[in-house]
C-alpha cells in the first residue's frame, strides 16, 4: 500500500485528496516507480477544475522522477535500480509510487540529479519542442515569449540565451522580470503597467517579432497578434487565463499571420524521437547552459496548497511535490 493524491470529483484545491492505494506489480511492458520529486504543472489544474476532461475517480499530476522498483515481463529499456523521468502516459504522478508504462521512462543521466530533473521533464522538453520543432529556431531571431519567470519560462531564457536568441519576456512584477533576466531573457514587459505590442515594436524598431511563444491564452491574444511581423508565427502553447477564440479573418488582416496549437504528445513520440528530445536537454544541463532547481517546495500531503500558490501567481519557476 501507498499513498496518492485522488479527486473524485472537479472543482478548486480541496477535491484532492490524499488516499492510501495499492499499487501491486507490473505487468507486461510496464514497470514499478518509486518517485522521488513530483512536478507540480499549470496543466494539472486544467484537469481538476475539469477544462479538460478526465475520468473520475482519478490520480492528478503529468510528470516525476524516480527509482525503478520492478519490471514486467517485455521491459527491456530500463532495469530495477534505473533513475528515470517522464511526461507522458496516464494522469497519477501525484503518488508515491505507481506503475507506468516502460515505454514512457527516460533513463537520467548520472550528472544530473532527481532535483534538478524534476524541474525539467515537462517544462525542459516542452522548451525544447517549441524551440526545435514547432517554431524552429536558428539563432539570431528576436522572440516574444510570455510567462517568462514561470516554470517553462525559466528553462526558455536560458534555452533561447544558448542558443544566441533575443528574447523578450512578459512578466506579472518587476521581481519577475530581475528572475527572468537573470535566467538569460533579454527585454522584459512588466504586463501590469506597459503596453506589450507597443514596447515590442519599439524594441525591434517597428519590425515585430517572427514568432510569439504564449501559455497565457485569452488575455494576451490580441497583444501577441499585434507583436507579430506579416507571416509571422502564434504559438498557442497554452491557455492560463482562458481559452483562445481566433476569427480567421483577423490573421489576414493583421498580415496574414500563422497559428498553430501544439501538443506534447505529438512531438514526443514515438519512443526514439522522445529520448533524442531528452539527450538534447541533459546536453545543455550537463554543459552547465540549463540549471533547473525547484523554487517551491510541498509534501505531497500539501497537494492543494501547491495548487493555490500556483493560481495565485505567487511562484516562479517550477513548483514539486516530495513524497
Amino acid at each position: 500500500m501507498t499513498h496518492a493524491i485522488r479527486l473524485h470529483q472537479t472543482g478548486g484545491p480541496e477535491v484532492l485528496q490524499l488516499e492510501t492505494v495499492d499499487v501491486g506489480d507490473p505487468g507486461p511492458g510496464q514497470a514499478r516507480v518509486r518517485h522521488t520529486y513530483i512536478a507540480v504543472n499549470f496543466i494539472d489544474i486544467y484537469f481538476r477544475t475539469g477544462r479538460y476532461p478526465l475520468p473520475l475517480p482519478n490520480g492528478l499530476g503529468s510528470d516525476a522522477v524516480g527509482v525503478v522498483e520492478a519490471v514486467g515481463a517485455g521491459v527491456t529499456d530500463v532495469k530495477v535500480g534505473d533513475r528515470v523521468g517522464y511526461l507522458l502516459g496516464p494522469q497519477g504522478a501525484y503518488a508515491q509510487v505507481r506503475v507506468m508504462p516502460a515505454e514512457v521512462l527516460i533513463p537520467l543521466p548520472a550528472g544530473v540529479s532527481d532535483r534538478t530533473a524534476s524541474t525539467l521533464m515537462m517544462k525542459g522538453l516542452t522548451a525544447q519542442y517549441l524551440f526545435r520543432q514547432v517554431y524552429p529556431l536558428k539563432g539570431g531571431e528576436t522572440i516574444l515569449y510570455h510567462a517568462a519567470a514561470g516554470g517553462v519560462g525559466l528553462v526558455a531564457c536560458q534555452w533561447a540565451r544558448a542558443m544566441g536568441v533575443t528574447m523578450i519576456g512578459t512578466v506579472s512584477t518587476d521581481e519577475k522580470a530581475e528572475v527572468a533576466r537573470a535566467n538569460g531573457c533579454t527585454h522584459t514587459i512588466v504586463t501590469s503597467r506597459e503596453d506589450i505590442a507597443k514596447r515590442v515594436r519599439e524594441l525591434t524598431d517597428g519590425r515585430g517579432v517572427p514568432v510569439v511563444y504564449d501559455s497565457v491564452g485569452k488575455d494576451t491574444l490580441s497583444a501577441s497578434l499585434d507583436s507579430l511581423q506579416p507571416r509571422g508565427t502564434l504559438v498557442s502553447n497554452g491557455t492560463t487565463s482562458g481559452p483562445v477564440v481566433i476569427d480567421t479573418n483577423l490573421l489576414a488582416v493583421k498580415g496574414s499571420l500563422w497559428v498553430t496549437r501544439p501538443a506534447m504528445v505529438h512531438y514526443a513520440t514515438p519512443r526514439p524521437h522522445m529520448l533524442a528530445m531528452a539527450d538534447e536537454l541533459f546536453g545543455h544541463v550537463l554543459a552547465g547552459r540549463i540549471r533547473g532547481e525547484p523554487k517551491q517546495q510541498f509534501a505531497l500531503a500539501e497537494a492543494a496548497d501547491a495548487h493555490r500558490a500556483l493560481e495565485s501567481r505567487r511562484t516562479t519557476g517550477a513548483t514539486v511535490l516530495v513524497p
